[in-house]
């Protein structure tokens, strides 16, 4: 008998796409064949995302797509929209079944015990109740030249406008000595670039006993050094003390790339959103990190049309962002999520303005990048090349360390390399090198 083919698709975060990960290899592991979600398949497996409206509108037309792919087929969907909304998506013709979270990670199982086979079933835990990091390891992460680690889930922070801490519950860490085992299993799998993720990734080890903070852990994978390169999701700005602004240009391994969610450089926006931090804050910490970091590479990510965000708050992100010497930034319209606190707040922003305001931004977000990419032309950098080549010019393509993506001519025997490569043309967003 052949086995059953199962197609699996996500949306969001690295999180999420760690997550798919793992139930791609636990359904491997039982004999199942993984296809892609645009073909025929006898089981389609949607790991949503919930943090904007626009994430649940792709999730329920994914669902769709795959029930008028194959109407015979079984559809579970999982992750952060199953976990908040279950029973809406119970309504959606052809899904068979909804997990949470904290069931996620028991798919296999599930699809092995033919659960769900009188549709729709839901089984949706309290993810609050969860206390303990329970995602399995990884042995590989299939398709791609670097590696995702998720090392900590759940989110405490409760933002007035994010709706991620009802979806994915309370702070929870993995043990740093499972954590080392995890990324020497991923260097046998010949990674050389991990990137280490969380939900609140700066909120590592709070929930251990004693509390281990990210910096000592950052520190004990420093001596051990288990693989060439580690990068770091994003972290919060509250979280970056001086201790690990000092320990950050003494690592070999730690790449130079940091991302910040700013979301607002108002002042007034930003205690309405429920931001621990002022812009002035702000400002100095970038200026701190671009002084002691050598080539850092710094992004952030900015919330356009919060709730009662007027022309003269939006014209002081812009100045703000404009002023730093930022390497790049995200916009992100405001979306209104049920349960949160924004959700409730007067004045909501017209969706003309959102536009206009993301377009702005954007364009400002353009320039800083092609500004950054240029500052290096002429210069050296260690580029990791990747397994996929360029579509458009069928060149390599691979990241420096500072997070700037390098094209260049060469076989594939170069793949997932390291080498020096010098910069030769920037054009808008687009990068040439030659090795050394």
């Amino acid at each position: 008998m052949k086995a059953k083919k199962i197609a699996i698709t996500t949306l969001g975060c690295k999180v999420n796409q760690y997550d798919s990960a793992t139930m791609e290899e636990a359904l491997r592991e039982k004999g199942y064949q993984i296809v892609g979600f645009h073909t025929q398949a006898n089981i389609y497996i949607v790991n949503t995302c919930t943090v904007t409206q626009k994430t649940d509108y792709q999730s329920r037309q994914l669902i769709r797509r795959a029930q008028k792919r194959n109407p015979q087929s079984k559809i579970i969907v999982t992750g952060c929209y199953a976990q908040i909304a279950p029973q809406a998506l119970a309504q959606i013709p052809g899904v068979s079944l909804i997990l949470g979270n904290a069931q996620k990670h028991q798919i296999a199982d599930f699809i092995t015990n033919n659960i769900g086979e009188k549709s729709p079933h839901v089984i949706v835990s309290d993810i609050n109740q969860e206390t303990c990091f329970k995602d399995p390891p990884l042995h590989s992460f299939l398709h791609h030249t670097r590696a995702f680690l998720k090392i900590q889930d759940g989110c405490e922070a409760f933002c007035s406008y994010c709706i991620v801490p009802y979806a994915r519950g309370k702070y929870r860490s993995l043990d740093p000595e499972e954590l080392l085992k995890r990324l020497f299993i991923l260097i046998k799998a010949s990674f050389k670039e991990v990137v280490l993720s969380g939900i609140h990734l700066g909120a590592y080890g709070v929930d251990h006993n004693p509390p281990l903070p990210l910096l000592k852990l950052l520190q004990l994978i420093e001596r051990e050094k288990p693989l060439p390169r580690i990068r770091l999701s994003s972290l919060e700005p509250m979280d970056i003390t001086n201790e690990l602004i000092d320990f950050l240009p003494t690592s070999e391994t730690i790449c130079p790339h940091l991302h910040l969610p700013l979301q607002s450089g108002d002042d007034e926006i930003l205690e309405r959103m429920n931001r621990p931090y002022c812009s002035s804050e702000f400002r100095e910490l970038v200026e701190i990190l671009l002084s002691a970091i050598p080539h850092l590479c710094l992004g952030v990510d900015v919330i356009v049309g919060f709730p009662g965000e007027s022309d003269r708050h939006f014209l002081n992100t812009y100045t703000l962002l404009e002023d730093l010497p930022i390497s790049y930034f995200h916009v992100f319209p405001y979306s209104k999520r049920e349960k949160t606190q924004a959700a409730t707040f007067p004045d909501q922003v017209t969706s003309k303005a959102i536009s206009n305001r993301s377009e702005m931004l954007r364009k400002l977000g353009k320039t800083k990048r092609e500004k950054f990419y240029s500052s290096y032309l002429g210069n050296s950098l260690r580029v990791l090349v990747e397994e996929k080549r360029d579509r458009q010019s069928n060149l390599l393509k691979g990241r420096s360390r500072n997070y700037i993506p390098v094209l260049l001519e060469g076989p594939d025997t170069l793949k997932n390399q390291e080498m020096e490569v010098e910069i030769t043309r920037v054009e808008g967003e687009r990068v040439w090198g030659v090795r050394k």
